[in-house]
């Protein structure tokens, strides 16, 4: 049905929604959307706040993304994105609100024609706080390294499984910055203290964080760049490929759960926090406001406080 509709003379800049079909890309359908809340009486509050859910849909799912391209599963990814992987706190009534946004919005390209099946429609609200995520114990992180180690690529150890996990695991960074690093934000300029440049953008305004990384994974990495020679970014796959390595050590490691960068990013903070650190180095090292580090900081504690129970029942 869709693919019947008249396409515009600029198909990249619809002004109507009967312009707009499965091929418009998500950026060029919100000031439509805008204009259709404005019409049902939405107060302005709503609209942006609607705005920024589907500018946070574009950021994990591209901007350039097709309308008609989205599925169920692509958006239940997306939700995941936002409660666990983002790395930023996301509060029950910001995770219902979205799930509201994303309904409202696909019923109406639905409603318009402009798509053929509103893929958010079995999208399940939830309740209740967000569950408690988990944290490595030595005794598993080491499993891990060794699962790692002893991954292959055809005849040869596959030195990326290894430099993935000891980068998250050390750094904490997002899935989103992992993906995103060349090897030029590797500060190598004191051999003994190797610097990681994370570099990221908020409210039109490009900031850098310094994460000191440890000498034994500068090797780690020259030995992956020799084995693989990526070209621009560090991980020459998708970040959905990158998800598979982990869960695949995770599996070899015999874990209990499945390993992601969730769990690796906590596990990074819970260790910090155990070493000593301070406060504001653990929330700089992940970078997170202070308004999302309140939050976060009671999470840590639980985690620690689970981990020392379960060491004392050993």
């Amino acid at each position: 049905m869709s693919d019947l509709r008249q396409i515009p003379l600029f198909p990249n800049q619809p002004t109507t929604p009967q312009d707009l079909n499965i091929h418009t890309e998500l950026r060029h359908t919100i000031a439509l959307f805008q204009q259709h809340l404005l019409h049902e009486g939405k107060s302005p509050h709503t609209i942006n706040a609607f705005t920024s859910d589907l500018q946070l849909l574009g950021e994990n799912t591209g901007e350039d993304t097709a309308i008609g391209d989205y599925t169920t599963t692509l958006l239940n990814e997306f939700l995941e994105w936002l409660e666990h992987e983002r790395g930023v706190p996301c509060s029950r009534k910001s995770y219902a609100r979205r799930v509201t946004t994303l309904k409202v919005y696909f019923k109406w390209l639905h409603s318009i024609g402009a798509i053929p099946h509103d893929p958010a429609k079995v999208v399940l609200q939830r309740s209740g706080p967000a569950p408690l995520s988990f944290a490595l114990t030595p005794e598993q992180i080491k499993a891990c390294i060794l699962a790692a180690r002893g991954m292959t690529k055809g005849e040869e150890i596959d030195t990326r499984p290894e430099v993935l996990l000891r980068l998250i695991l050390d750094s904490g960074i997002k899935k989103s910055e992992a993906t995103a690093l060349k090897p030029a934000d590797i500060d190598r300029s004191d051999p003994q203290h190797p610097m990681m440049l994370i570099k990221h953008k908020t409210r039109n305004v490009f900031k850098e964080r310094r994460i000191e990384m440890k000498v034994d994974w500068l090797a780690l990495l020259d030995g992956y760049l020799r084995q693989y020679l990526p070209k621009e970014t560090i991980f020459n796959c998708t970040a959905r490929n990158l998800e598979y390595i982990l869960s695949d050590i995770g599996e070899a490691a015999d874990l209990p759960f499945k390993l992601s960068f969730e769990i690796l990013r906590w596990t990074c903070a819970v260790r910090d926090t155990q070493e000593g650190k301070e406060e504001t180095f653990v929330r700089d090292k992940l970078g997170l406001s202070p308004i999302s580090w309140q939050e976060t900081r009671a999470k840590i504690k639980r985690l620690i406080d689970l981990e020392n129970q379960a060491g004392a029942r050993a």
